[in-house]
């Protein structure tokens, strides 16, 4: 073990993740209504500025950051010896990446030349991802690998035969990482961070610096634009590795009984790290304006920060006031995270697929803002039974 850790889940990380999933869906699905405020939109990439929207995928980062020392301390609880533990690891990682890479080249596929249309393709591509990366419960484990091994062929032939492109001419590649993709690099620079200290606050609060300056230093013209430029291709997974870095250390700090952090003591050490955070990201922003697309140090900090009020809030009322059922909701999300995720862009294909389509008043203004907000619940609702039916997906 690395770190001696609160038992049983934690129902407030639980309902964060839930939480955060929800918005995720309601954000991507009111994104391509028209004639939203702006407060509903994304921050342009040059703007000195950020949005509900734009703490999203933060969100993501800083909850696989609270995440990673309960999955670490488990498999070792376990019986996983070193080298298992990192076959574990490097598993998932390739898994985010693999799925980040399909669904970035989902959008640019050329039916004629993939000789497939592109919601069959992608439809296909999802009913893979679900055979591979199920939780299987048959008492004949070949079973189960008989249906990953299909599902792994299936994602071979898909990429295969996948032409992209208006000339057709393109094969699969990482074009970008895709947001899965990006949280599998941080993920696995986290958990490399994790295990190299040992779990220590102190040696991981030194790597979330040690992340914002390797950004700062590959902005520098001497590295951007001379013979090390190559360095800057990690600046942005450094900066996206920072914020899962916080999310691990707040677990520790509530979590960590070995820290033993308790009332006036943790309340403290929260808000001076929510305090640091709020302070570093105002001194960053005037050198570093506030950009999600630039994943600058300011946006960093201060999406952090907002996680760590968040939580913090979660955790008060959940863990402490024992108010959670109106949690109950989000639960299925928060268990199931992988399959909320892919799930909207599974029906929106099967839609496509069929040729069903929605009213053109559903993608304008407040009618589409309310339709989505009935989308994003349906979602979790559908979950809950995919859940019940034995539909959970584990990277």
């Amino acid at each position: 073990m690395i770190n001696k850790l609160s038992n049983g889940r934690i129902l407030s990380i639980d309902a964060f993740r839930g939480i955060t999933i929800l918005v995720m869906i309601f954000v991507n699905s009111v994104a391509a209504v028209q004639g939203i405020p702006g407060w509903m939109q994304h921050a342009h990439a040059n703007e000195d500025r950020m949005t509900f929207v734009d703490v999203v995928f933060p969100a993501f980062l800083f909850i696989v950051g609270m995440s990673i020392p309960f999955a670490v301390n488990s498999r070792l609880a376990e019986g996983d010896n070193f080298w298992q533990l990192q076959k574990h690891i490097l598993w998932r990682t390739l898994g985010l990446l693999v799925l980040g890479v399909f669904m970035v080249n989902t959008g640019d596929l050329n039916p004629a030349a993939t000789g497939i249309s592109r919601a069959l393709w992608a439809v296909l591509f999802y009913l893979c991802v679900i055979l591979v990366w199920n939780v299987y419960r048959f008492r004949q484990s070949w079973l189960a690998w008989c249906f990953k091994g299909a599902g792994v062929a299936g994602l071979i032939v898909l990429a295969l035969i996948y032409r992209g492109g208006e000339s057709g001419t393109t094969y699969l590649a990482p074009q970008w990482w895709g947001i899965l993709g990006l949280i599998g690099w941080a993920y696995l620079y986290s958990c490399i961070i994790y295990q190299f200290f040992h779990g220590h606050p102190t040696g991981i609060l030194l790597m979330i610096v040690v992340c914002i300056g390797y950004y700062v230093v590959c902005q520098q013209p001497f590295i951007r634009d001379g013979q090390w430029s190559w360095l800057d291709g990690q600046a942005g997974n450094a900066a996206h590795t920072s914020v899962v870095l916080c999310g691990m250390l707040l677990t520790l700090f509530y979590f960590d009984e070995n820290l033993g952090l308790k009332g006036s003591r943790l309340v403290a050490r929260v808000t001076g790290f929510l305090a640091i955070l709020l302070i570093a990201a105002a001194m960053m922003r005037p050198a570093y304006k506030i950009s999600k697309i630039h994943a600058t140090p300011s946006w960093c900090l201060y999406s952090a920060a907002i996680c760590v009020a968040v939580f913090s809030i979660l955790y008060y009322l959940i863990d402490v006031k024992h108010i959670s059922r109106w949690t109950t909701f989000f639960r299925p999300a928060g268990s199931n995270p992988l399959l909320t995720y892919i799930l909207p862009d599974i029906v929106y294909f099967g839609m496509m697929l069929c040729g069903v389509g929605l009213p053109a008043v559903l993608g304008e203004g407040l009618p589409g803002v309310i339709w989505c907000i009935f989308f994003a619940a349906a979602m979790l609702l559908l979950v809950k039974g995919l859940n019940k039916a034995g539909i959970r997906l584990q990277l």
